[in-house]
């Protein structure tokens, strides 16, 4: 038996204890009166236990959102097929995004991340650009059709920008900020294959 194998498995369970505290702890105070100590206390580890997992809050709420956006996800994304027809793969990977979208504890989170960055507008930059890394799945897609000729994109950032607005008008905004019910699959549906249509219509040769 491996020696390391207990201890191992401890510390995954002492760091799940500790997320599954940090998010209760931050939908119910909010980001700024949310603690390392009250996360700590909560999740019955030592303060030192949760700083050896995660070097400050800002961190450790940045890794919920990574990993709320993990669990949404099934499979490693799709990457560009040049072969195969671009509204199925656009498609594919708007479903893909309204997955993470239709999470309650996601849709919690990002109302205090936005409350938090209301007060902080340097800490919001920072949130949301944590957050944008895990959007990039659309962004590559977006550019490599751009280099096979597929599409007439001169900036992909600006274009997949476009795109995620097209999706969180329906999807993100209306529940976070106005405690709108999550979209029925078949009302996401809708709206990927709106937002594919009107993409592929300005974009797509």
């Amino acid at each position: 038996m491996n020696p390391n194998a207990i201890p191992l498995r401890l510390t995954d369970k002492k760091r799940a204890a500790i997320v599954d505290a940090a998010v209760e702890e931050f939908i119910a105070s909010g980001f700024d009166a949310t603690s390392m100590d009250r996360i700590a206390a909560r999740a019955n580890v030592s303060k030192r236990t949760v700083y050896n997992h995660f070097a400050s809050k800002e961190a450790l709420f940045a890794a919920i959102l990574h990993e709320l956006w993990d669990a949404s996800q099934t499979s490693d994304a799709p990457a560009y097929d040049s072969d195969a027809p671009l509204r199925a793969q656009l498609l594919d990977l708007l479903m893909r995004k309204m997955r993470l979208l239709d999470d309650e504890a996601f849709l919690s989170l990002a109302r205090v991340a936005i409350a938090a960055g209301i007060h902080s507008p340097e800490r919001a930059r920072d949130m949301v650009a944590r957050m944008g890394e895990r959007e990039e799945d659309l962004s590559m897609w977006i550019r490599a059709a751009a280099v096979d000729g597929r599409v007439a994109i001169k900036d992909p950032a600006f274009a997949a920008q476009q795109l995620h607005g097209l999706v969180k008008a329906f999807a993100f905004w209306p529940q976070v900020s106005m405690g709108q019910p999550r979209l029925s699959r078949k009302e996401q549906e809708k709206v990927a294959e709106a937002a594919a249509d009107m993409f592929l219509a300005r974009y797509a040769k």
